[in-house]
């Protein structure tokens, strides 16, 4: 019977895991924002508010499936942009809103590819520089 309740229990956590694992862009689609007039710019500019969901994840490891969006030529980097969708249709093209594109500091160069990988790392936010992403994931590493 203990045997029973802890395989339910070891299933349930596995699930919980993997759900996460797959939503994690879904997650962080969950942001809106207001415009803040910026005194460096002169305009006004969006600034991300983060919905409780997203501030949950704040500080923790999540893993996403995305593609390598190079800034430094096609080659092996430890800091880049990842994105949700491939380079052809993606934030910068303006194919895509910024909650799909991420800012990685990875603990080791990954390899340029054009499919795609799942990456892992603990999850900041940033809703007050304009130079950076608002999502940044540092200490990344490759899971595929």
């Amino acid at each position: 019977m203990k045997l029973a309740i802890l395989t339910i229990v070891l299933l349930n956590v596995q699930s919980i895991f993997l759900q996460t694992q797959a939503n994690s862009w879904s997650q962080l689609a969950k942001v809106t924002y207001k415009k803040v007039y910026d005194p460096l710019l002169g305009i006004p500019v969006d600034q991300p508010i983060f919905s409780k969901e997203i501030k949950n994840l704040e500080g923790k490891t999540i893993s996403l499936k995305g593609y390598v969006i190079p800034t430094d030529g096609y080659k092996s980097h430890k800091e880049f942009i990842f994105s949700a969708f491939p380079y052809s249709s993606c934030f910068f093209c303006g194919k895509a809103g910024p909650e799909t594109v991420i800012e990685v500091m990875a603990l080791e160069a990954i390899q340029y590819t054009s499919e795609p990988i799942i990456i892992e790392g603990i999850l900041e936010l940033n809703a007050t520089d304009i130079n950076k992403l608002m999502y940044q994931l540092v200490d990344v590493k490759i899971k595929s």
